[in-house]
């Protein structure tokens, strides 16, 4: 049971040479797959992490082994200061940023609504949510124009109810509809704002029961059009497309990238 060897990417273009990037629980899953493209492709990437700090380390060096330019940054989200406290590690090590992912998140309770708690829900609203919102709002004065908003979402928000995870799905749900109403305040400034919506993805957040299995392998391939599990690198392509100068002309736009899931 393992998931298909992944291509050569080959990518030795530097298309973000002199850029510097941020990626939200960029030291594992998607965000570091996000974290290791940009890096490949040029950007200076502040890697950050809330609790797992080796993690967040190996992602910076694993950029720098193949060329690039990294850095951690460490704040636990979802907490009373977090934003302010995230930008101020950025500030000790970048004077501006021109490129933002809102990766970071977590599923909470997985639980129906008949067995969800206020603090459950809060947990996941405050972590998946708040914290970017105010991630986002501090961060704007040091985005610079022209800049890119990018932010991790779900395929659950659009077309799929899944009831154990109704307060995560509800949470992404409201990042979706951040990028919306942002696309267009920041448009006059250059920045686009985008939303990717992954499927399954084989991650630590999946492992549990992704990997219990064959069945279970074999179910979450049949899910995707293209009959396999997603890999961090399949997103992280996506958001390098919207990070770079070829994304210049979308914003505003959620993007499914789950292999036809929702087909």
């Amino acid at each position: 049971m393992s998931a298909a060897t992944a291509p050569a990417t080959g990518h030795v273009t530097r298309t973000l040479t002199g850029k510097t990037a941020l990626v939200t629980g960029g030291g594992r899953g998607i965000g570091r797959g996000i974290a290791e493209r940009l890096g490949r492709d040029g950007a200076r990437v502040a890697v950050h992490y809330g609790s797992d700090e080796t993690s967040a380390k190996e992602a910076a060096a694993a950029i720098e082994a193949a060329g690039g330019e990294a850095f951690t940054v460490g704040a636990k989200l979802g907490r009373p200061g977090d934003a302010e406290a995230l930008w101020a590690a950025f500030d000790e090590h970048a004077d501006g940023l021109d490129i933002l992912v809102n990766n970071a998140g977590i599923t909470g309770a997985r639980e129906p609504i008949s067995g969800l708690t206020p603090d459950d829900f809060d947990v996941v609203f405050d972590v998946n949510a708040k914290a970017p919102f105010f991630v986002t709002r501090l961060g704007l004065p040091r985005l610079r124009d022209g800049g890119r908003i990018i932010s991790v979402s779900t395929v659950l928000t659009r077309g799929v109810g899944m009831p154990e995870l109704i307060a995560y799905s509800m949470s992404k749900g409201a990042m979706d509809v951040f990028t919306l109403t942002l696309a267009k305040e920041l448009g006059p400034r250059g920045i686009t704002v985008n939303t990717v919506a992954p499927g399954i993805v084989d991650t630590d957040m999946n492992a549990g029961w992704l990997r219990t299995s064959e069945e279970a392998w074999s179910g979450a391939s049949g899910a995707a059009a293209l009959g396999r599990v997603g890999r961090p690198e399949d997103i992280a392509d996506v958001a390098a497309f919207l990070a770079s100068e070829d994304g210049r002309w979308v914003t505003g736009q959620w993007i499914d990238a789950s292999g036809g899931s929702l087909l």
